[in-house]
């Protein structure tokens, strides 16, 4: 993908990151030092970038399914609005297109399953009514997008991967 660069490579997929990426990480970076100063700012940044961690790990998920029916995946470009896996062909049967298209979902309830087990079986909802922890807040947001991810993922809308299911 033009304007992107290279990050590195994992297991033989390259991992690009397009160039528009850092105006988001911009603009987040000022909006929160608007509210909160400094340590919101970088707060506001440490949250997207983990955001977009999980939406690699679900990429590699697509990644990983694919590679499962011999597909080769030679990269994954993070964009502002998401991330996109490019397969090498397309799945040539209904159920490789199926297993692949789910894969990537899963891996949020996976990623959202392990956050709510580390932060003691809870999504913070005691946290809006009393803040006591920054970080459960931090994880708590970070499930609860793994959950929203894995909903709108599943769309029935192509070319989400529900519209691909």
């Amino acid at each position: 993908m033009q304007w992107s660069i290279k990050l590195g490579t994992v297991a033989g997929t390259e991992i690009r990151v397009h160039v528009t990426f850092a105006l988001l990480l911009i603009w987040i970076w000022v909006m929160h030092y608007r509210i909160g100063g400094l340590p919101a700012a970088w707060e506001g940044v440490a949250f997207i970038i983990s955001v977009f961690l999980c939406v690699l790990l679900h990429e590699f998920g697509h990644i990983a399914a694919a590679r499962g029916f011999g597909i080769k995946t030679p990269d994954v470009t993070l964009l502002p609005i998401g991330g996109v896996a490019r397969l090498e062909r397309s799945p040539t049967k209904p159920l490789e297109e199926f297993v692949i298209a789910v894969a990537g979902p899963l891996v949020n309830v996976v990623i959202a399953t392990l956050v709510v087990v580390l932060i003691g079986g809870t999504l913070g909802w005691e946290q809006m009514v009393a803040p006591q922890d920054p970080r459960i807040d931090f994880l708590a947001r970070l499930a609860g997008v793994n959950i929203f991810l894995f909903i709108f993922n599943m769309m029935p809308a192509f070319p989400m991967d529900g519209g691909r299911v």
